[in-house]
């Protein structure tokens, strides 16, 4: 093959993809079967299937059991702020990252104890096994679920104390600044590494999505000086919003 040319399957998915762009292909539409894209393009069978298989990795399509592969339609992305003027502020994460919906928002949270994973134990500052408390959470805007989040604080802090559990005790919802500050930790800095990744099964049905289809990880840990305090994974799907930053200049 020359150099630069592409593969046959890829061209194939290039001009199918400029029909859904272009809307020759529209939303709901059904996409031109195995055999019709064969014999459109002149190409064989597998080239067809992979030309299709393209399409559906990138989620400009769906296949529907017993029926065929249709386009999907473009949600228009919405913003989920995350500011650093509230970031240290005393309300809620969600209130937060929230904070420029126009809608009502929910959650739901649920604790237990747990060990740390290597991964987590190091964004930790601990030994991997040691005791943790993992929250889960799913927010909800109007109704729809729009991002899950997943915390760990070591336990080695907060254990036998009022905010050992994150939404319940006298500061339940308050927020992990303001719940630290009780046990005389001040929380000062936070870090956000955001990357992406395709969603898991798991995370797919409660976000209403296609598994992998991709998803934004933030991951975000708390710090009281160099001390962590608290570390999270928040899952936003990638094709419905985008996470917008809000920062101050000093």
């Amino acid at each position: 093959m020359p150099f630069g040319e592409q593969p046959a399957y890829l061209r194939v998915a290039d001009d199918l993809r400029q029909q859904i762009a272009d809307g020759t292909l529209p939303p709901h539409a059904r996409l031109p079967s195995q055999a019709s894209i064969r014999a459109t393009y002149g190409v064989s069978d597998t080239v067809a299937l992979e030309a299709r298989k393209v399409l559906m990795a990138e989620g400009l399509v769906e296949g529907r059991s017993g029926s065929g592969t249709y386009v999907r339609e473009r949600p228009r992305p919405r913003r989920i702020s995350r500011s650093g003027y509230r970031t240290l502020g005393r309300s809620s994460p969600f209130r937060q990252e929230q904070a420029d919906e126009r809608v009502h928002g929910t959650y739901e949270a649920q604790s237990e104890r747990g060990e740390a994973t290597r991964e987590v134990a190091k964004r930790l500052r601990l030994e991997s096994g040691e005791p943790v408390m993992c929250t889960r959470y799913v927010f909800r805007t109007g109704g729809e679920p729009v991002m899950l989040s997943t915390s760990w604080e070591p336990l080695r802090l907060t254990g036998r104390s009022p905010v050992m559990l994150p939404e319940e005790g006298p500061l339940a919802g308050r927020g992990v600044v303001e719940r630290m500050a009780a046990i005389d930790l001040i929380v000062d800095n936070v870090t956000e590494d955001v990357g992406a990744r395709p969603a898991l099964a798991a995370e797919a049905r409660v976000l209403g999505g296609v598994a992998g289809h991709p998803v934004l990880v933030v991951a975000r840990t708390f710090r009281a000086g160099c001390l962590p305090v608290e570390t999270a994974d928040i899952v936003i799907p990638a094709d419905r919003f985008r996470v917008s930053y809000h920062l101050p200049v000093r």
